[in-house]
């Protein structure tokens, strides 16, 4: 089922509505779809370069409003909606002991969550079942959307297809090792 997903979502770039489809894919992957936008932006950076930046504009709005979807099925409906959807991602056992520290490190969850491969759509529904402050979110998520998507993009409109393998399979991987090192570098500073 999600290789038909795959699939159908990479199909979905050479459509002519193609922003259309993008801003849709951005929106539910923010609270409920489990492929990322990037799947689709890519291969539409790689065929029309000059308009790396309004499909990356389009990938970060969408996102981030699908990402308040997300905090209001927290908020609003995590019992009926919420729960089940990270129950079905594998997320269930850790929820309870995650709710009571969330808010501490919120920030740091939202902006981690929004730049690495860790599914958004967990810290979106866990930011609105724990009350993280809405104005501390949608920030949050602006920032790190922005940088997700415009990193994509700006790699793909200097490079090309040839950093297309780089993007897949590796962009991930460096942008946990960057976090990593970052949140690193702040306990050093804090402990020292």
């Amino acid at each position: 089922m999600l290789r038909r997903l795959y699939d159908w979502t990479i199909s979905m770039a050479d459509h002519p509505r193609a922003l259309w489809v993008l801003a849709v894919v951005s929106f539910i992957e923010s609270s409920v779809f489990p492929i990322p936008p990037d799947v689709l932006m890519i291969p539409m950076i790689l065929a029309r370069p000059s308009r790396a930046w309004l499909i990356a504009l389009v990938a970060l709005v969408s996102s981030v409003i699908g990402g308040l979807l997300g905090y209001a099925i927290g908020a609003l409906a995590y019992e009926q909606l919420g729960q089940p959807i990270l129950a079905a991602l594998g997320k269930a056992d850790a929820m309870a002991e995650f709710s009571t520290r969330f808010n501490d490190v919120g920030f740091w969850a939202v902006l981690t969550a929004g730049i690495t491969p860790f599914p958004y759509k967990v810290i979106t529904i866990m930011s609105g079942w724990t009350a993280m402050p809405l104005g501390t979110f949608i920030a949050t998520s602006i920032l790190a959307r922005g940088l997700r998507f415009f990193i994509v993009a700006a790699l793909l409109w200097k490079f090309g297809a040839p950093i297309r393998d780089f993007i897949e399979r590796r962009l991930g991987l460096v942008t946990i090792l960057f976090v990593v090192l970052l949140f690193g570098g702040f306990y050093l500073v804090r402990h020292l």
